[in-house]
């Protein structure tokens, strides 16, 4: 598998240290309100990563943090007024709810800033020692020009960085460019006892003591959003590699922006929807079917035009799958050993998407070739048992990669009352009862269910 590693801006192999385990990193939400529909990409799309690794074989340590101290967690209680950790178990459940309805995986570990205080102490203290941090009245701060590879992921040299960075200017620090790793506890804020006083950590630092308590000092994969290369993992690694004499993490993946109507998402522009907003308005399996059809590093545009498209496209994943339910039912006993056999060309397309920088969007492709493929074997004949079976296999094997086709199956526990009553409208029909019939068919239609008549038997799918 090859990705394009943002630190070496090159289609790199990816060999992880440890032969058949990955260790990966992805940063989490800041947890002080709803994520929103852009923070649903990253959640997706590494999700997805992680599949596929377990797919191929690869044992996966998904870590994941919550950042829950934060300026935006400290604001954000006083308006509600609540306690920072109150706000932050709030959002972390509410984060959960929106996870579970994108079908994101729990990670392996959750993090929580809060909860590695003496690891962030530690590691500021590691700097210190080396010189690579500075204490001014509680605060300390990271000497950046000290580090001659800062820059490295961005690939800008230090003056384009200075020049073009949003910097708070502290007249503390020995250099506009030099960034805080904890900062001294201001009145009526939450703090933890520390060599320097009273305090809380900057967030950049979190990170890293995170990463390297729970994978060690230097990791496979590191993910995000295109928007934290700088400054904030441009500062983890700085921090780290200083820290700890080594490198940090070997790969890193950034997903692209996405625009609403074609326009960048802002709250002034009033374009600014939460995944909450719109899991309530069309279902979440649309927008994680958003995320994954596009490469990962593309742009994507979310309009309501798009979501009916992916609720369409969807639909035709469906119905794949309830054609080869119901051909099952009627399949025969008899050879299909090259039908069979041809399934493995799909399998094969789809890798070799994923394998390509990790290219979600021709992995689908391959899935809809894969769909017209089954529909032309089982739709309308009696098909070959041990075909239907290998088919279904691949099928869902390969849409649980890309982490599909999971909303409607809450519903299956309704699919044996369905099944009875159209067994019942067959017997009726036999004893030309049509009155009952139609009175079953009218009744399973208000249900939204579809009763159509084959050859084969009596079809059924949800309008």
């Amino acid at each position: 598998m090859k990705i394009l590693n943002t630190l070496t801006g090159s289609k790199d192999e990816f060999v992880p240290l440890h032969e058949g385990v990955v260790n990966m990193y992805v940063c989490g939400p800041t947890v002080y309100n709803y994520i929103h529909i852009g923070n649903t990409r990253p959640l997706c799309v590494f999700d997805t990563l992680r599949r596929y690794f377990e797919y191929i074989g690869y044992k996966v340590n998904y870590v994941q943090n919550f950042t829950d101290i934060d300026d935006k967690l400290i604001n954000r209680a006083n308006e509600e007024n609540t306690t920072v950790p109150a706000l932050a178990e709030k959002y972390i459940a509410e984060y959960k709810k929106d996870a579970e309805g994108l079908n994101v995986r729990p990670a392996t570990v959750h993090p929580r800033a809060t909860e590695n205080i003496d690891n962030i102490i530690a590691l500021i203290t590691a700097l210190e020692e080396k010189g690579y941090a500075y204490a001014v009245n509680g605060d300390v701060y990271f000497r950046t020009k000290k580090f001659n590879e800062y820059g490295k992921l961005s690939h800008q040299p230090l003056e384009e960085l200075e020049a073009g960075a949003r910097i708070n200017v502290s007249e503390q620090k020995e250099d506009p460019m030099d960034f805080a790793l904890w900062k001294a506890a201001k009145e009526g804020e939450p703090f933890w006892e520390s060599p320097w006083g009273k305090g809380r950590p900057g967030w950049h630092i979190e990170c890293s003591a995170m990463a390297k308590s729970i994978l060690g000092e230097t990791i496979d994969l590191h993910c995000g959003g295109q928007d934290l290369i700088f400054p904030h993992h441009e500062n983890e690694i700085a921090q780290s590699e200083c820290a700890n004499g080594t490198c940090f993490s070997r790969y890193w993946m950034h997903n692209g922006y996405i625009n609403i109507d074609n326009r960048k998402m802002s709250k002034s522009l009033g374009n600014f929807f939460t995944a909450r907003e719109i899991g309530e308005a069309y279902g979440y399996e649309p927008i994680r079917y958003i995320m994954v059809s596009s490469h990962y590093r593309s742009p994507v545009n979310y309009s309501t035009e798009i979501i009916e498209q992916a609720k369409a496209a969807l639909d035709r994943l469906y119905t794949c799958r309830d054609n080869l339910k119901f051909a099952l039912g009627h399949a025969e006993e008899k050879d299909a050993a090259d039908l069979i056999a041809k399934l493995s060309e799909y399998e094969k397309q789809f890798r070799d998407a994923m394998d390509d920088d990790f290219n979600t969007a021709d992995a689908l492709a391959a899935v809809f070739e894969l769909v017209r493929e089954i529909n032309s074997n089982v739709v309308g004949t009696t098909p070959a048992k041990a075909y239907v079976e290998a088919a279904s296999e691949l099928f869902e094997k390969l849409v649980d990669v890309l982490g599909l086709l999971y909303e409607r199956k809450s519903e299956n526990n309704l699919d044996a009352e369905i099944e009875a009553l159209i067994a019942e409208r067959q017997e009726a029909r036999k004893n030309r009862d049509f009155a009952r019939a139609d009175a079953i068919r009218d009744e399973l239609k208000a249900q939204g269910i579809i009763l159509e008549d084959t050859p084969q038997g009596v079809k059924w799918h949800r309008a």
